[in-house]
């Protein structure tokens, strides 16, 4: 994952809400099993344990925020353990049928999420952050992002 796409993830975290924040681990998610099939392609069998690693802890980060008291997390758990132990074969075997199989699974699971998450009318998950704002205004095939400064109100307050 190139720096480019860090911050743009850590600026999207910073301004979303709970329903986002799932949509934005989904496409961290994704981001780690291009670069785990990039890494396959250019024989690179480190970079490409590396990423199926990172993929792996995605999802133990989403089997993490289920909330059990709804029956459908019963069904995601048991489709994230499946992925993480398809991911798990595809490291060991250095087969790529495995990351195939995760990808079609969660790219399923990320519609549904899509859609919640255009629900969701929930406040931002972060306060105190640089507000961003961005649009075609004064570059001509741009996109210009401005930052609101919160002056001394940024950050964490004690």
């Amino acid at each position: 994952m190139n720096n480019e796409l860090k911050q743009d993830f850590t600026r999207r975290l910073s301004q979303c809400n709970s329903g986002e924040m799932i949509v934005i681990i989904y496409d961290i998610l994704f981001a780690y099993l291009d670069d785990a099939k990039k890494a396959h392609e250019n024989e690179q069998y480190e970079g490409q344990k590396d990423a199926i690693r990172k993929s792996q802890r995605v999802l133990d980060e989403l089997m993490g925020s289920l909330d059990f008291s709804y029956e459908i997390s019963h069904n995601l758990r048991a489709l994230y353990q499946f992925c993480k132990n398809e991911l798990s074969r595809a490291m060991y075997e250095n087969r790529m049928d495995g990351l195939d199989e995760t990808e079609k699974i969660m790219r399923r699971l990320y519609g549904a999420f899509v859609e919640a998450a255009k629900q969701d009318q929930s406040e931002p998950v972060m306060k105190n952050t640089q507000q961003v704002y961005a649009g075609m205004t004064y570059a001509r095939c741009a996109l210009n992002e401005d930052f609101v400064d919160n002056g001394n109100q940024r950050g964490f307050l004690v």
